[in-house]
């Protein structure tokens, strides 16, 4: 085995990671959420708690597939085609995950310690 195959399979170990990631959290916010609605919890917090568990999981399922893109990059196929490719895969997922945050959230990054510490006007 060579060093280029023994990077593609970690590659495809860490993608493999990144999708199990989004696979079982989202099968574990389903279960929340089932369980809230069998509690008879209100719909909506069911809800909007099912959309945040959701999301986060989908967070950091890009998250981990953006390092197995970073290295596949990197180490197996260092061209200036797979740099440009590696550079557009992440800016559609920034903008996937920022996107997320802000659903999640309800806010931008940059302003939620408005709302964490509002001031005493």
């Amino acid at each position: 085995m060579t060093y280029e195959e023994f990077i593609s399979d970690v590659v495809r170990g860490v993608e493999a990671l990144g999708a199990a990631i989004m696979v079982i959290g989202g099968v574990g916010a389903l279960l929340v959420a089932a369980v809230a609605v069998i509690r008879k919890d209100p719909r909506h917090r069911a809800y909007n708690d099912l959309r945040r568990n959701l999301g986060r999981a989908i967070l950091l399922g890009l998250e981990v597939l953006i390092i197995g893109d970073i290295v596949r990059t990197i180490i197996v196929d260092p061209t200036i085609e797979s740099v440009a490719v590696l550079g557009l895969i992440v800016i559609i997922r920034i903008v996937l995950s920022f996107s997320l945050e802000i659903e999640i959230d309800g806010t931008t990054p940059w302003s939620r310690w408005r709302h964490e510490h509002p001031t005493d006007e």
